[in-house]
């Protein structure tokens, strides 16, 4: 009795696996949403995902959102490029540094001590050193200055008596009493303004504090720097370059992190330093005084244009992106939702353009916008 109920619950178990599994619906049976049960099973191959072979599925409403833009490339020619490091330094002519000649105890100017980003003009005071002399040096200047007053009145009371018997007197002697005692007050003078002297510290072109390295009561030493001034419409550029013939095959240059500004040529160091050649540029932007938006001593890419061209596809700098290998890669459309990674190699053109010259084939649909969203999809 006791196998038969065993056997008749196992039949019903299996017989309620098999009625909720829709792999064993009968033909044209449809579950509580209208689905066919007896449909297979397949992945869905139209939602947003990446395929093994590498490529992604982008649906239609996906692509309008990500803000997908592609482009039909064609071969063209293109001047050749080359990237040189730099650095963002200083105009000599619009820019300077304010030391101090002697050492001496830092004081606040007119307007107080100027702070970093401060616009200050030329020939303001920023700030003011006072000077203090060794106890012994102060001694004798102190020394010497009472001296000199002493002698001072009484070269005064000689002249009085010697104006007072003019026509009795030579004129000579009261002329000479006169110059004796103009000596003696312009020395007494000197060495007494030397006692409490002070250093104006006035800025020496118009600009902008960069750097301030002074405070209220510091002593500065001889020839320390306090204040540094810019410019931030007249910078220049200086790149290095181990080819020393590059300067002369340059037809211009323009900045990767300012791509709105524009380059001159300055010329090039006719030595070496540090096994490098130095390449100055001076950077221009469109109104004149615009501040650009770098600083001094920033690091930065440049980009500069070669006599030379250079023969490939040319397309923005953003189309360019880098796999999972860090291999430069752009993206192809292949369909109306497929999209696969083609490695290339490219080449600068300037901030904003690059140019393939391997890996890419005429009439190649590439993405030129959202390249770097498609990157991303897992």
């Amino acid at each position: 009795m006791n196998n038969r109920l065993i056997s008749v619950s196992l039949l019903a178990a299996a017989i309620h696996l098999l009625a909720g599994s829709p792999a064993w619906g009968s033909p044209g049976a449809h579950g509580p949403n209208d689905e066919h049960l007896d449909a297979p099973q397949t992945a869905n191959v139209n939602g947003l995902m990446r395929l093994p072979e590498g490529s992604v599925n982008v649906p239609m409403l996906a692509q309008r959102r990500m803000g997908i833009r592609t482009q039909i490339v064609a071969a063209s020619q293109a001047q050749a490029t080359v990237e040189l490091a730099g650095r963002v330094v200083m105009d000599p002519n619009a820019g300077g540094r304010v030391q101090a000649v002697h050492g001496g105890r830092v004081e606040a100017g007119p307007r107080g001590l100027p702070v970093a980003g401060q616009a200050v003009r030329q020939g303001e005071v920023l700030a003011y050193i006072r000077h203090h002399a060794e106890p012994y040096a102060q001694a004798n200047q102190e020394a010497q200055l009472a001296e000199l007053r002493s002698s001072r009145q009484l070269a005064a009371q000689r002249v009085e008596r010697l104006q007072s018997l003019e026509g009795t007197v030579p004129r000579k002697e009261i002329e000479a009493a006169r110059a004796e005692l103009q000596s003696l007050s312009a020395r007494e003078k000197s060495i007494g303004a030397s006692l409490g002297a002070r250093e104006a510290l006035v800025a020496p072109v118009s600009g902008v504090i960069a750097r301030t390295q002074a405070v209220a009561g510091q002593v500065a030493d001889a020839r320390e720097l306090l204040f540094e001034i810019v410019d931030p419409s007249r910078l220049m550029v200086e790149a290095t370059t181990a080819d020393t013939a590059l300067p002369a095959r340059m037809a211009g240059a323009s900045l990767r992190e300012a791509p709105g500004a524009r380059l001159q040529l300055v010329g090039a160091g006719g030595a070496l330093r540090d096994g490098v050649m130095p390449v100055n540029f001076r950077l221009q932007t469109a109104g004149a005084g615009q501040a650009l938006p770098l600083a001094v001593g920033q690091p930065v890419t440049l980009i500069a244009q070669l006599a030379e061209r250079v023969e490939g596809f040319v397309l923005p700098a953003q189309a360019v992106v880098r796999n999972a290998a860090n291999e430069q890669v752009v993206w192809i459309k292949s369909g109306a939702e497929r999209y696969i990674p083609q490695p290339v190699s490219v080449r600068t053109l300037d901030a904003a353009t690059v140019v393939v010259v391997q890996g890419l084939g005429a009439d190649n649909r590439v993405v030129v916008e959202g390249a770097a969203l498609l990157a991303q999809i897992r």
